[in-house]
C-alpha cells in the first residue's frame, strides 16, 4: 500500500538549511548587529555530521539544483508521496554554540525562518521547535513563544549533548513540553562536546555513524533510570533516525539488568521496556533491515508494540529508492497504522 493511497504523515523531513545571511531578517535587531559586527554571517553553522552539500548526504534525484527549497519539497516529496503532513526537522549548528544567548538567538532565527518560508507557504508542512539543549531557560522561553502556533508540533534535541538527557538539568524542558502538549523529538546527532563512543573520537565516518545507535540507547537509559517518565507521565519522546531493529536486544538487556538492581531506582516501578513502549516512538527510516524480509515480523514481535513505529522518509537522505519508503517485511495490516494512526496519536497538534 503506497503512502499516496492513504495520505501518510511523514515524521522526519529535512528541508535544505538556510544560510546565516538568509536568517538575518528573522533575527532580533541586537543579535543581527552582533552577527554582522563579528562577521559570522558568512558561517554556515552546518552540523558536520550532516553537511548539506555532501554527495552521500542526499539522494542524487533529490538534490535541489536550480529548484527552490519549497518547490523541491513539493516536487520530490509532498506530491509523489501524496503526504497529508510532513514534519520539518531543521538540524542546525545553533544548538552547538557555546554562548547560550547567541545560540538562543540563532535558534529563534531558524524557527522564524521556518514559519515564514515553509509553514506559511504550504499548509501540509509542520515543524519542530529548535531549542538550546545547554540552556533550559532559553529553551523553555522559545517553546512558550511558539506554542500558540500549532504548526510547531514537537521540540527538537540532539541525541548526544553535554550530559545524559535524563538528568534533572533538562527537566524544565520536559515540564514545559508536557504542559504545552509537545513531544520531545530526539534526533541523531551531537553537540560535539564529547566523543560519540566511550573509547574516544573516531577516525572515520563509519565509526561515528554506527556509534549513534548506542547514543540512542544511552539516551533511553538515562530517561528511564532518572525517572523522567515517572515525573512527567504524559510526556512523549520520538527517536528520529535511530534505527529500529536494535530495540529487541536493548529491551532484553535493560529489563534483565533492572531486575537485578531495581532497588537502586525504586521509582522505576516496572520493566523499562514497558515504560519505553508507553512513552517512546521511533521513525522507520533508516530501517536497518535483516537479510530476509520474513525476519522483520520476528523483530516486530520482539519489540512487542506496533504503536511505536512512525512513518518517515528522512528526505532528502539516501535510504531507499523511489517512493518505496515502507520497509519490506512490515505487514500490510500495519501500513495505515504506521503512516497515519500512530503519528496522529503521537502528535496531538495534528488532530
Amino acid at each position: 500500500m503506497p503512502a499516496s493511497t492513504i495520505q501518510a504523515i511523514d515524521c522526519d523531513v529535512h528541508p535544505p538549511l538556510p544560510s546565516t545571511r538568509d536568517l538575518l531578517p528573522h533575527i532580533d535587531d541586537y543579535w543581527r548587529e552582533h552577527i554582522l559586527r563579528r562577521g559570522i554571517e558568512a558561517d554556515s553553522f552546518e552540523t558536520t555530521a550532516h553537511p548539506a552539500k555532501a554527495p552521500l548526504n542526499c539522494r542524487p534525484d533529490w538534490r535541489d539544483g536550480e529548484t527552490s527549497q519549497l518547490d523541491g519539497l513539493r516536487e520530490r516529496l509532498l506530491e509523489p508521496f501524496g503526504l497529508r503532513v510532513a514534519i520539518c526537522n531543521m538540524l542546525h549548528g545553533a544548538t552547538m554554540v557555546f554562548n547560550e544567548d547567541l545560540s538562543a538567538a540563532l535558534c529563534k532565527g531558524v524557527n522564524n525562518w521556518v514559519a515564514a518560508e515553509l509553514l506559511d507557504r504550504d499548509p501540509r508542512l509542520r515543524a519542530s521547535i529548535l531549542v538550546t539543549p545547554h540552556s533550559p531557560a532559553n529553551a523553555v522561553q522559545e517553546m512558550e513563544r511558539l506554542a500558540p502556533d500549532r504548526r510547531f508540533v514537537q521540540v527538537l534535541l540532539p541525541a548526544l549533548g553535554e550530559m545524559p538527557l535524563g538528568r534533572r538539568y533538562h527537566w524544565p524542558i520536559y515540564e514545559a513540553a508536557e504542559r504545552l502538549g509537545l513531544p520531545i523529538g530526539i534526533h541523531a546527532g551531537s553537540m560535539f562536546r564529547h566523543p560519540p563512543s566511550a573509547l574516544g573520537w573516531p577516525s572515520y565516518y563509519l565509526e561515528d555513524y554506527v556509534s549513534l545507535a548506542t547514543g540512542f540507547a544511552s539516551a533511553l537509559n538515562s530517561l528511564v533510570t532518572e525517572g523522567v517518565f515517572v515525573k512527567y507521565p504524559r510526556l512523549k519522546v520520538v527517536l528520529i533516525e535511530s534505527g529500529v531493529t536494535w530495540l529487541p536486544g536493548y529491551f532484553w538487556r535493560i529489563d534483565k539488568t533492572w531486575r537485578g538492581v531495581r532497588s537502586e531506582t525504586p521509582w522505576v516501578n516496572g520493566p523499562p521496556s514497558e515504560i519505553i513502549r508507553a512513552h517512546v516512538r521511533v521513525t522507520i527510516q533508516p530501517f536497518d533491515d535483516p537479510p530476509k524480509a520474513a525476519q522483520v515480523q520476528t523483530i516486530l514481535e520482539q519489540i512487542g508494540c506496533d504503536d511505536m513505529l512512525l512513518f518517515s522518509t528522512d528526505y532528502p537522505h539516501w535510504h531507499f529508492e523511489g517512493t518505496d519508503a515502507f520497509p519490506d517485511g512490515l505487514p500490510l495490516g500495519l501500513h495505515e497504522k504506521v503512516m497515519v494512526e500512530n503519528p496522529l496519536a503521537t502528535y496531538s497538534r495534528l488532530s
